[in-house]
């Protein structure tokens, strides 16, 4: 038992609220900040240079928390479970679910035990977040008032949403808070969600004009999840590309030599292990094989802040075996759950692979193995390109189903190890020429020449394809000649192959309905636009806005049924729907779109809009306020660029949250060259000229041109400046 854990808790409450930088510590981060150069470029960007890695950090972190301090500090409040801090009690199973993987004690002990370098660039990262925080009195911060370089350790991937979030809060509440809870009907995948993943495609020389592999960059977040930067050092480091707030690792992007783009992984690396609880002589044990183990338990105690404004302590006594974490309790027995937890060794990946300059060395890094959740798309100046599965893949009994709690009282279903990255589908150089990823399985990444599913656990994805894997591969597989302007265009390439399945099948519901149904009267008109429709969005295609009102109607009708049988949604909307069913889908989203928007034919980009009218985690919308037509639709009907809308409280248009956010084209050769564009801008300020001046060119997918070498930065530089002048 870690009887130190409370205590380690009400100590990091003190470290959060500590007094910020002293007047001794000040004069040596001045110092320290008087070795870091900031650019900012024409459109906000900072490009950051140190004359080590660490001053680059220290600059790095300094850039972040000018333009979204708001953005860092919640990222940190999540990774440390301090939420509830700030919140109150409705953050606090969250903080608790944090707080089952993060403790700080074991956090400092491995900053204690990092390498020299990894240490040092924890230093500069705090050093640069507490200097911001010093030369700008007027920042009040939530919670944390002072970083400590262990606190890095707690978010040391970038991914957007973290294996540890696989938990279900309702659940851990009704266990640990002895309540009644049924799970939402989101914990159970009823309910839609927009797809948080991306599109990675690398192009190898032989299929671009210009001899130089290239690579797309689409991540497929949250608007304003990550910061747009170039980091840079005396000591090689020049890194370009998107980096999650408050991380000191560019986390897709690219260097003078290579590039790589994550993708969210389909791999199952998070199970759950169901244990028979046995208790005897006062004290609880679970069975495993013929044995009888002990259950751990510890204390864990969650500060947060009480209605009237005061901080309480909650203390929980919680449970685990040793595959992890007890979380729930299901059919009488208690679910644990096992995942990746190497804080250090993930922060060391993340970093490390931004200074790898061809496909050997960031394998090298690779071979840390502490990358649980991403897919990784690779390009490099030497014309290789290739797709690399997760690189943290336990090695298990491929009898059981691991998408379902697994007996934990029998051994056969322990992790016995990790695979070796050969073990793992990938594809290098295949001879097609290019490869991509877009959350789906890797048993198409490259065309005829992609992995094998026979060949694979199945364990190793749990994705299956989807429509974006199948829109991918129609824009690759002819690919020739390609340039960046090229690439953009298969990138924004406007069909919708959802509904190029879908819409037939409509069509037929259609024809053999009887010509008395009044249903069938209705949606006569409906019916032959769709049928002639060519598939492909726009901001002035009626049929866009009625195929995806529709699509809409017909998926909250067939998720449930689709869930329980164990289906596909979209094989269950066109295989297993009644024509009768497919006909009121439609018939109810004319209606919806006729009471919303006055007719059944309204052109998409009426409907679909960005809108940024704060600074705000969380925005309001309001249909009064200005907003730009966005023409892409969801990634939920095959759309290559996503943009997720939908409808908010008092809104009739849709307005985008996720989805394409930082996309980027880059091409390798004797000098890298890219053009990016994100969502809004770079800034988090409304009153900034960089908090929407990207807008309209994101809406357009209209690329501009990225900075990268320093003769191009100074072309464009508007400000250039050390931290705290």
């Amino acid at each position: 038992m870690r009887r130190s854990l409370s205590i380690s808790v009400l100590a990091l409450v003190a470290v959060l609220a500590a007094a910020p930088a002293r007047a001794d510590d000040l004069a040596a981060l001045k110092a320290r900040a008087a070795k870091v150069q900031i650019t900012r470029d024409d459109w906000g960007i900072a490009h950051i240079h140190g004359k080590t890695d660490a001053d680059a950090v220290f600059g790095m972190a300094y850039a972040q928390a000018e333009d979204d301090f708001n953005r860092v500090e919640t990222n940190f409040m999540t990774s440390l479970g301090c939420t509830a801090q700030a919140e109150g009690e409705k953050a606090i199973w969250a903080d608790l679910r944090q707080k089952l993987f993060i403790d700080p004690v074991v956090l400092k002990a491995d900053y204690a035990r990092s390498p020299a370098w990894l240490k040092a660039l924890m230093n500069g990262w705090a050093d640069g977040l507490n200097f911001y925080l010093a030369t700008h009195p007027d920042v009040k911060p939530k919670v944390i008032t002072r970083f400590e370089p262990w606190m890095a350790l707690s978010f040391s991937e970038g991914s957007i949403g973290g294996d540890i979030e696989r938990v279900a809060l309702t659940q851990l509440e009704a266990f640990y808070g002895q309540r009644q809870l049924a799970m939402t009907a989101d914990e159970k995948g009823l309910l839609f969600k927009e797809p948080k993943g991306s599109n990675g495609f690398v192009i190898a020389p032989k299929n671009t004009l210009e001899g130089h592999a290239l690579l797309l960059i689409n991540p497929h977040t949250s608007f304003f999840f990550r910061s747009e930067m170039q980091v840079a050092s005396d000591a090689g480091l020049n890194a370009y590309g998107a980096t999650t707030w408050g991380q000191f690792f560019i986390y897709q992007g690219f260097n003078a030599k290579a590039g790589w783009m994550h993708t969210s992984s389909g791999v199952d690396v998070v199970d759950e292990f169901a244990e028979t609880i046995v208790e005897k002589d006062g004290q609880r044990f679970y069975k495993y094989g013929k044995a009888l183990r002990p259950l751990k338990s510890e204390v864990i105690a969650v500060p947060y802040r009480a209605a009237d404004g005061t901080m309480a302590t909650k203390r929980f006594t919680v449970f685990k075996s040793h595959h992890g974490p007890i979380v729930r309790e299901e059919g009488g027995k208690w679910i644990s759950i096992a995942l990746m937890n190497k804080p250090m060794a993930a922060l060391e990946q993340s970093f490390l692979r931004t200074k790898a300059t061809d496909y050997a060395s960031f394998m090298k890094v690779a071979e840390l193995k502490a990358n649980s959740s991403n897919n990784t798309l690779f390009a490099d100046s030497k014309g290789e390109i290739a797709y690399l599965h997760p690189q943290f893949i336990p090695i298990r009994d491929d009898r059981f189903d691991y998408t379902k709690p697994v007996d934990g009282s029998d051994p056969a279903t322990d992790w016995k190890g990790l695979h070796a990255l050969k073990d793992a589908p990938h594809v290098l150089n295949p001879p097609n020429g290019w490869a991509f990823n877009t959350n789906n399985w890797p048993y198409t990444a490259a065309g005829p020449y992609s992995p094998k599913k026979a060949d694979y656990p199945k364990y190793m994805d749990s994705a299956g394809e989807n429509p974006r894997g199948v829109h991918a591969d129609l824009v690759l597989k002819d690919a020739k000649n390609l340039t960046l302007g090229g690439l953009i265009d298969k990138a924004y390439d406007p069909y919708l192959t959802a509904f190029a399945r879908l819409v037939p099948t409509l069509v037929a519901a259609y024809d053999t309905t009887p010509d008395g149904d009044p249903v069938k009267a209705k949606t006569a008109d409906q019916v032959a636009a769709l049928k002639a429709w060519d598939k492909r969005w726009s901001a002035q295609s009626t049929e866009t806005s009625l195929a995806v009102f529709w699509g809409e109607a017909m998926w909250a009708k067939a998720a449930p049924a689709a869930k329980a049988q164990g289906l596909n949604p979209y094989d269950y909307m066109a295989d297993k729907l009644t024509a009768a069913e497919k006909l009121s889908a439609l018939a109810e989203a004319s209606d919806r779109l006729t009471a919303d928007f006055g007719s059944w034919k309204t052109p998409w980009g009426q409907i679909n809009r960005f809108q940024r009218n704060d600074g705000s985690i969380v925005q309001t919308f309001d249909d009064a306020k200005p907003s730009i037509p966005v023409p892409f639709t969801s990634a939920q009907w095959g759309s290559l660029a996503s943009f997720g809308a939908k409808r908010w409280p008092g809104t009739k248009k849709y307005y985008g949250t996720l989805g394409n956010s930082f996309v980027a084209v880059v091409q390798f050769g004797d000098k890298v060259r890219a053009r990016a564009v994100s969502a809004g801008g770079e800034s988090g300020d409304p009153a900034s000229p960089h908090f929407n001046d990207q807008a309209l060119r994101y809406s357009r997918g209209n690329l501009r041109d990225v900075y990268f070498y320093p003769e191009d930065v100074q072309k464009h530089a508007v400000k250039t400046y050390r931290p705290g002048d």
